[in-house]
């Protein structure tokens, strides 16, 4: 193979000025490559990183509940007008034998019952709709990190405490220490005090959330002992319709993912993701026809030379692999020099940019980026490379 090898890197110096031409269209190729999908990588996760930073992976709840239809008497048919039936604030049944379940579950990292329900906020003449968060601290904490949002106190309840979002403490006028009135319109009310504030960056929860202990929930909403919701969060994002399923059929309860309340989120995704891997695509072909352009007028001019070696004994296999490693030689150095200046793009993006986002070098995208440059430069040397193997050594030797 060193024979091979020598004559190669031999050619590509004689023509040195095609080499250089496809290595730099092979080097930009590969760097956009390595910077458009280090790009929508890192745009992709950063819209969910927010996305389920306010939210669990999966809900799971009552199922809903449904009209009954009345018997009738044997031989009789009756007209039907059915309005869909309204919706009450109900319990889990059994939520805690639920609850221990579901924290066995692999695919599941952590488990959270809530109290949740609406109500009202009054501060002097100050009145607000809300809704009700009644939850254990420690483990909704591993739902959503609300102590990385905090902006004055910590994420703490006792019986008698608030935590209510930045722009509902600015409405209210409230602060640390204020006391606030809760009035769910059912004649139970409470007055808490204001122990923390939060800012997760959504307007609607930064306005509506009020977090209160989970025991003063269950008795400002009639719901002695219960709870209306178990939010989780699965090891693997993209695999929560899956388990959801599963805990339907476990529970017989209704489980839904995140991926089901974000369907919009998701097509936009997915069209991102086909959009990356068509340019990847295309941009890929088009470095293979310029390799393989390059070898096509390699093999004409040195139609010659090829005659020589096949008349001192090169073997066609010999000749064939001389424009084979040429082809890879070529992806591969244009594939280093890609991988340098995609990561070049890549970190003048992060230092220099808009810095909206981060965007982090997948160590994986590298190998895998120079492993196909180089695939593609011996796939487009094949066609030159068997033509060139099969010219006759006398014809070859007198073509002028």
């Amino acid at each position: 193979m060193w024979l091979e090898a020598l004559v190669a890197v031999r050619f590509l110096r004689q023509g040195w000025s095609q080499t250089l031409m496809i290595l730099v269209g092979v080097t930009v190729g590969v760097a956009v490559i390595v910077f458009v999908t280090t790009l929508i990588n890192g745009l992709q996760a950063n819209i969910i990183e927010r996305t389920l930073g306010t939210q669990s992976h999966i809900r799971v709840e009552p199922k809903k509940e449904v009209n009954r239809l009345a018997s009738l008497p044997e031989g009789q048919q009756g007209l039907l007008l059915e309005d869909e039936r309204a919706q009450r604030l109900r319990s889990i049944n059994n939520w805690i034998q639920f609850r221990d379940i579901l924290d066995t579950l692999p695919e599941v990292k952590a488990v959270s019952p809530i109290v949740s329900g609406p109500a009202y906020v009054r501060r002097g003449d100050v009145l607000k709709a809300v809704s009700l968060m009644g939850v254990d601290p420690p483990r909704y904490e591993r739902i959503i990190r609300i102590n990385d949002h905090m902006v004055l106190g910590g994420f703490s309840l006792s019986a008698g405490d608030a935590i209510v979002g930045r722009l509902l403490a600015d409405e209210l006028g409230a602060t640390i220490g204020s006391r606030l009135r809760l009035d769910t319109g059912e004649g139970t009310t409470a007055v808490v005090t204001v122990k923390g504030i939060f800012q997760l960056g959504v307007r609607e929860l930064d306005l509506r959330y009020v977090y209160i202990d989970m025991k003063q929930a269950q008795a400002l909403l009639g719901i002695p002992g219960g709870v209306t919701l178990i939010d989780l969060t699965v090891s693997d994002l993209f695999s929560a319709n899956d388990v959801a399923r599963r805990i339907e059929r476990l529970t017989g309860l209704k489980a839904e993912s995140w991926i089901e309340t974000n369907s919009q989120l998701m097509n936009a995704l997915t069209s991102q993701r086909i959009a990356t891997n068509m340019v990847s695509f295309f941009v890929a072909v088009s470095v293979a026809f310029g390799i393989a352009s390059v070898l096509a007028v390699s093999v004409t001019q040195r139609t010659r030379e090829i005659g020589i070696l096949r008349a001192m004994g090169a073997r066609r296999g010999q000749v064939l692999r001389v424009f084979l490693l040429q082809g890879g030689l070529l992806g591969l150095a244009g594939s280093i020099g890609g991988v340098m200046v995609g990561i070049g793009l890549v970190w003048g993006f992060n230092t220099f940019g808009p810095k909206l986002f981060y965007i982090p070098l997948s160590v994986a995208l590298i190998p895998l980026t120079m492993l196909a440059a180089t695939a593609t430069g011996v796939l487009a040397a094949a066609a030159p490379a068997a033509r060139a193997s099969r010219l006759h050594p006398v014809e070859a030797i007198r073509y002028v």
